[in-house]
């Protein structure tokens, strides 16, 4: 049992450097699991550990392709492994990988250290005219990153910079280029003189950012990048709390969840653990219409005041009630400032908007941008941040006027 033990506690390491979150605590949950149900049967053995050592839906993909490499040996468990099975190497395959497998094969990927110095120093490599391994990583597929990239890329989207086009609201602030008059401070000020001279006060419309609307898909064609965005709408969120703007992030899948008080939260992994236990329908099926429908009859009225702006993040692929999906997504559009629809399908030279979900949808928003890389994130705040100056620049025009 000590040599089981071992290896179960080598497994989720293995797991931990894939990403996923495990510490002490689930590894000693893991052992206790297994004592319980024994080795006898390969799937009762593979459910205690699932159940311990995956705390997301969207973890299931990366435990189950650790699993079968990991105890690949049926007669593994029989002879409760005297010792712990060498680190192996996944062999390369010509094709795309598929999402996670990249992360898996660095983590089974033992390397020796001293090695790899020794290559640094002997081999010599030109670099003009190669691109940085910033650029190079800023132009990466979020799905074909590895785990230290994807640390680097949480990084680099928390020091983005989101700043929509400030909106006049209805209240005022004192300012010498209004065009309201402000008696009662003129008034105020005139008894200082005692009246004798009068300094016409002004009152100028203030201006606020808008607030930001996130409707993310968490479908199962979604799931990869739902991931790496809930980390950006983490970062999203506490900015928009910084700057005073108010930001409020839906999921839906099969139905509408409002994670936005889980987002809050400040600890990045407490936060997505909290998203991960009101989200049980992730990576599943797909209700675009449905979702929109809801969100239109329950939350419209409480988040889309003072010219929300929504980022809709979905590939579009609507599978049934099309209908329904046009006239939400028409609702939405009108109820909205701005409808920014954000479809990491724009990756693909040859996309072309042939399904009905994405027919559906196209007439009824302001702007389609891919969203499938840093750099069309980067993109996106870039768009924003220039609509929100040239704001500024027309509102000196005005008073200069």
């Amino acid at each position: 049992m000590n040599a089981l033990a071992d290896n179960i506690l080598h497994f989720a390491r293995i797991l931990r450097r894939a990403g996923l979150p495990i510490g002490s605590g689930h590894v000693i949950e893991a052992l206790r699991a297994v004592e319980a149900v024994g080795v006898e049967r390969r799937a009762d053995f593979r459910a205690a550990l699932f159940a311990t050592l995956v705390s997301h839906p969207g973890q299931r993909e990366i435990f189950d392709q650790a699993f079968e490499t990991f105890w690949r040996d049926p007669k593994l468990l029989d002879r409760a492994m005297a010792t712990l099975l060498p680190q192996m190497e996944v062999p390369r395959e010509e094709e795309k990988p598929a999402a996670g497998a990249r992360r898996l094969a660095e983590a089974l990927r033992g390397f020796n250290t001293d090695e790899l110095a020794e290559k640094k120093t002997t081999i010599e490599l030109d670099a003009r005219d190669t691109a940085s391994g910033d650029e190079i990583l800023a132009a990466k597929d979020f799905e074909q990153m590895s785990t230290e990239e994807l640390a680097r890329a949480q990084q680099a989207l928390a020091s983005l910079r989101w700043a929509p086009a400030p909106r006049l609201i209805r209240r005022t602030t004192p300012s010498h280029l209004g065009h309201t008059f402000d008696l009662r401070r003129t008034l105020r000020r005139s008894l200082k003189t005692g009246g004798a001279v009068v300094h016409l006060e002004r009152r100028a419309r203030q201006r606020r950012e808008p607030p930001l609307v996130v409707l993310c898909d968490i479908s199962g064609s979604m799931s990869g990048y739902a991931r790496m965005f809930l980390h950006f709408l983490h970062g999203l969120t506490h900015l928009g709390l910084a700057q005073g703007r108010a930001t409020h992030t839906f999921l839906f899948g099969t139905r509408l969840t409002n994670v936005t008080r889980a987002l809050r939260t400040r600890d990045p992994d407490e936060a997505l653990a909290k998203v991960a236990s009101l989200t049980p329908d992730w990576d599943g099926g797909t209700r675009i219409g449905a979702a929109l429908t809801t969100f239109n009859r329950e939350w419209a009225r409480r988040v889309l005041g003072q010219g929300a702006v929504v980022l809709l993040i979905t590939d579009g692929l609507e599978r049934e009630g099309v209908s329904e999906l046009s006239r939400a997504a028409e609702m939405l559009h009108r109820s909205a400032r701005r409808l920014i629809w954000l479809n990491p399908l724009l990756r693909f030279d040859g996309f072309a908007p042939k399904a009905q979900g994405v027919q559906a949808l196209l007439p009824h928003v302001d702007e389609l941008r891919p969203v499938h890389n840093l750099n069309s994130l980067n993109d996106l705040a870039r768009a924003l941040s220039d609509e929100a100056a040239n704001a500024r620049r027309g509102e000196w025009k005005g008073h200069a006027a």
